[in-house]
């Protein structure tokens, strides 16, 4: 992938001069400059000189991007990004698709507002591409390098943004669609989520089939307990109903930095002075017999990525339907197999599947960072608010892990890329 094309896709889908007339969706201020607007004459100098575009690169010089999902959210995220070009104008953009400030409660909350399903998606989807924003500024060379990208559950809409799938404007309303119709679906069937920390021998599987088994035994019709999320090796989030509680909180990520030092993260375990999900009761009563190391309780809203988000997919797909979405110019890896995206209808169709199918990280980390013994591995960016999926990686690919920084979105000062050595929190 050339330099001009992978800057060609970041300013398709930022671009608000790109912006197509047949679109009925609300479109960023006519007076924001655009990326493509900004790059032209690099685009320019490039077409004169073909030879420094196709310049054969060495793997190391390749740059892989990931964007994180619900549960990274935090007050004060973008603070770090805003005297950075067009960050602002993505913010004003936002304002108009959404009808609030996105801006102002990211930066100043409070939390529990910021944490509802409703806000937090379209928050997360932002200050992710406005990383972007500021990592084109700081190091340029990673956007002109970049080979692919995967984002987490509502992360994989900015990575479809910045690969030109989709236009800012577009993929942000559909977020605002998902996110408001997944809160709709959290709100009527309370339902709630697992952490587990097995062994190599534990048997997921097995365990959700007889936790299910077991509540039907209780009287309870139709019980959801199923694998919602492959995080990384022997560890899963499993999901189901829920009775008598009520959480609202992030999604799943919040588990990984809990289960890496368990003790700055006392305060995860909060739900569990409330009562359980018949089937997840189950499954942390019969731990033993499953080989599970450690099990915990995730506050919040919903059993995301199970058929209890079915009222949210038709919603989606209607909206996904009514967007032009083009082909990715650079890899863009689907949530539901773990595979890159081939054809634009496959992004359409999957897209809107992806709320009712578990998030095969583990396994799209697999296929990205696939390669012969002794090969270099590309350079990895986290661009969004958090480190999860660093300390993912750091534990599906420890090799890979050592070329991985993330693109602070809370502080003013110029990014300095952290100790690869040191664990990701």
């Amino acid at each position: 992938m050339s330099v001009r094309f992978v800057r060609a896709a970041w300013a398709r889908g930022l671009g608000p001069s790109c912006c197509r007339g047949a679109s009925s969706f609300p479109v960023p201020p006519p007076d924001a400059q655009g990326v493509a607007e900004l790059l032209r004459d690099a685009t320019r100098a490039e077409e004169e000189a073909p030879s420094a575009a196709t310049e054969r690169r060495m793997p190391g010089q390749y740059s892989v991007l990931l964007f994180p999902g619900q549960g990274s959210q935090v007050v004060g995220m973008g603070r770090g990004l805003l005297s950075y070009p067009r960050v602002r104008e993505l913010y004003a953009a936002a304002h108009r698709v959404l009808g609030y400030d996105l801006l102002e409660l990211s930066l100043h909350g409070p939390q529990e507002d910021l944490d509802r399903t409703v806000h937090c998606q379209p928050a997360i989807f932002v200050a992710s591409l406005a990383a972007v924003e500021k990592l084109n500024h700081l190091q340029p060379s990673v956007i002109e390098n970049c080979v692919a990208a995967a984002g987490f559950s509502v992360g994989e809409f900015a990575a479809l943004v910045f690969a030109g799938a989709m236009e800012f404007s577009e993929g942000l309303y559909a977020v605002k669609i998902r996110a408001e119709a997944m809160q709709e679906a959290s709100d009527a069937v309370p339902s709630g989520m697992l952490s587990v920390l097995g062994q190599p021998q534990s048997k997921f599987n097995l365990a959700c089939l007889e936790a299910r088994e077991h509540c039907k035994s209780l009287g309870i019709e139709n019980p959801v307990c199923e694998v919602s999320n492959y995080l990384f090796p022997d560890c899963r989030v499993i999901s189901g109903h829920l009775e008598g509680t009520e959480a609202e909180s992030g999604e799943c990520l919040e588990m990984v930095e809990a289960e890496l030092d368990p003790e700055s993260h006392s305060g995860i375990c909060a739900a569990e002075t409330s009562s359980f999900p018949q089937a997840l009761q189950f499954l942390r009563k019969n731990s033993s017999k499953y080989h599970f190391r450690r099990s915990r309780m995730l506050p919040v809203s919903g059993a995301f990525h199970t058929r209890l988000m079915e009222p949210a997919v038709e919603p989606l797909a209607q909206v996904l339907k009514a967007i032009d979405v083009k082909k990715p110019l650079v890899s863009v890896y689907s949530n539901v197999h773990g595979h890159k995206y081939m054809r634009p209808t496959h992004i359409q169709k999957l897209l809107a599947q992806q709320v009712v199918s578990p998030v095969k990280w583990e396994q799209t980390m697999h296929a990205i960072y696939k390669r012969k013994k002794g090969s270099e591995f590309p350079k990895t960016f986290e661009v969004g608010p958090g480190q999860q999926l660093g300390a993912i990686l750091k534990s599906c690919n420890l090799q890979a892990w050592k070329s991985y920084s993330p693109v602070d979105v809370l502080q003013t000062l110029e990014h300095v890329d952290p100790d690869p050595e040191e664990s990701p929190r």
